[in-house]
């Protein structure tokens, strides 16, 4: 739980709540990325595995073996290219809460209804419309089972 609500901060510099694209959920889905084009799985990936920007590491494990220390609270993303669709994987990164409103994945794309937010981070997202995009263009090509 403590994880979750650490990672509500933003580092200062990402969008402002004004600057948040909107998007239509169909189903267990965002089909539509929110930038309107597909990422970069480069800089999915550095997202993933920064402990200062994503965080993924804090709760999941997956094929980075230079990081150590990698979490065991949430699904392995090893193969989770394999398990869920582009559209499902942005909606779990946008606002996990849509789909699980006990979850414990943080929304990413989101500012409505969380809980101590630090101030100099109110009205902003932990990541911006292109990062989403990123990290689900890199999601998408982890499609080895573990």
């Amino acid at each position: 739980m403590a994880a979750a609500l650490a990672l509500a901060m933003v580092l200062p510099g990402q969008v402002r709540a004004q600057e948040l694209r909107s998007y239509r959920v169909i189903g267990n889905a965002i089909p539509v990325p929110l930038t309107g084009v597909r990422g970069d799985p480069g800089q999915g990936r550095a997202i993933v595995v920064d402990r200062q920007k994503g965080l993924c590491l804090l709760c999941h494990t997956g094929p980075f073996p230079e990081q150590r220390f990698q979490g065991n609270l949430a699904p392995d993303l090893r193969g989770v290219g394999s398990r869920l669709s582009e559209g499902e994987l942005r909606l779990r990164l946008v606002d996990s809460r849509q789909l699980d409103p006990a979850t414990i994945m943080p929304p990413y794309y989101a500012i409505d209804d969380l809980v101590r937010v630090g101030r100099n981070w109110q009205g902003k997202p932990v990541l911006s419309a292109e990062q989403i995009e990123d990290v689900v263009a890199f999601l998408t090509t982890l499609t080895e089972a573990p």
